[in-house]
């Protein structure tokens, strides 16, 4: 994605401009809706791509990431295996193909992994895209020897969420960097990757936050930039107060990222069915990119459920172009 091409087209928000957009007014934000959408539609036209999400690896990470149910912190009662049951991982690739969804995306926990692991990862990439499906993996950093080894295998995007800004960081992890992300994203685009990179909101971030980390993606230019919205049950991060979290507020955080890189595929991720109950028409205005059947430890909309929601909201979906 050219970068340079996105500011000639549309100006670059300042971090004033931008922390001005997360403080709008609600009765203004029609307006600022209308804004996003615009660049929605003008890049992304009327279609909404759904995205089903297999856990391939659970729990038993050695991060202590506050946000999440699989963290060694975490006293969640969840499924943990090292490598999720082959046929589950093939049937969900087939669930993929067969209902013409977007792509599969699949998440493995953990920070690293050998060579070997790796390889094992690789052999089933290669089984599943011999049926085309788009892939992407959450997996954690990789040597540049492990990527090359996915890449050849046929892998085409890989998911690595910067989850919060720079200064914010250290409130939700100790045991590795944002810095170790970012050169981690430049490292994988470095080898031709697309990427895929997000964050989540509602972890006790300021508006400033959330503008630092969108800037900062805004910088990665990410084929995909998936946003969170903190599901704090289970996690260490369970008592955290997300009265934030209005549908508004919410909305003002997509309508930015919207914004600030108008041509990724902008994805209202976990916390969806949540945050936007009986908004959804408002929603698929300004994202074009949703999960269908849950969020690697908890649940979602089912398919079904989901395709009546993209069509009741007067919209399509159909797969990504090849």
């Amino acid at each position: 994605m050219n970068t340079a091409s996105c500011e000639k087209e549309a100006p670059s928000l300042s971090r004033d401009e931008a922390i001005a957009i997360l403080d709008t007014p609600d009765e203004e934000l029609e307006a600022l809706i209308d804004r996003a959408s615009s660049l929605r539609y003008k890049y992304k036209g009327n279609r909404v791509s759904i995205h089903i999400l297999t856990n391939a690896r659970s729990g038993n990470c050695s991060q202590d990431c506050a946000y999440c149910a699989q963290s060694c912190r975490s006293t969640a009662d969840i499924d943990k295996y090292k490598w999720v049951d082959e046929d589950k991982l093939y049937q969900d690739n087939d669930f993929v193909n067969d209902y013409h969804l977007s792509r599969h995306c699949i998440g493995l926990s953990g920070m690293k992994f050998t060579d070997k692991e790796i390889e094992e990862l690789a052999r089933r990439i290669r089984k599943m895209k011999e049926h085309g499906t788009h892939l992407c993996c959450s997996i954690g950093f990789l040597t540049e020897h492990q990527a090359k080894m996915l890449k050849e295998a046929g892998l085409d995007r890989i998911n690595h969420n910067l989850n919060s800004s720079r200064s914010f960081y250290h409130n939700i992890c100790s045991t590795h960097t944002f810095d170790q992300r970012v050169r981690n994203i430049h490292m994988l685009q470095g080898l031709g990757f697309e990427i895929c990179s997000g964050g989540i909101i509602g972890m006790g971030e300021s508006k400033e936050d959330v503008v630092d980390m969108l800037l900062e993606l805004r910088e990665i230019q990410p084929e995909a930039l998936p946003i969170n919205f903190l599901l704090p049950k289970g996690t260490p991060l369970g008592n955290a107060d997300i009265s934030q979290l209005t549908t508004e507020y919410c909305m003002k955080v997509l309508c930015l990222a919207r914004l600030l890189v108008p041509k990724a595929d902008i994805r209202c991720a976990a916390g969806r069915e949540i945050y936007f109950k009986g908004e959804e028409k408002k929603l698929l205005s300004v994202v074009d990119s949703i999960f269908a059947s849950g969020y690697l430890t908890e649940g979602g909309q089912g398919i079904e459920d989901t395709l009546k929601t993209i069509t009741d909201a007067g919209f399509t979906y159909e797969i990504e172009s090849a």
